[in-house]
């Protein structure tokens, strides 16, 4: 599925092919507020980490889930590097 997403390597929006599976995403329900992560995904060449919000996901070049440990923290801390 063609998807929005947030480059912060280009600083600028792309449009990218994102398939979301249970094998290449966790996803968090336990979210309240809008920048809360919602889920994490395993695309070519990097981690798509996306927010409980209306904000377009970002996409991290070289990191995994397994990177992070699958970790909603890691998540969002990896995510604040790039704001």
């Amino acid at each position: 599925m063609e998807t929005t997403v947030y480059n912060p390597q280009k600083g600028r929006l792309e449009t990218i092919d994102v398939q979301v599976t249970k094998e290449n995403t966790t996803w968090f329900d336990n979210c309240a507020f809008a920048h809360d992560i919602h889920r994490i995904t395993d695309i070519e060449g990097g981690l798509l980490i996306s927010e409980y919000g209306y904000s377009y996901p970002c996409w991290i070049y070289d990191k995994s889930r397994a990177d992070i440990d699958y970790s909603q923290q890691k998540a969002l801390e990896l995510r604040r590097l790039y704001e």
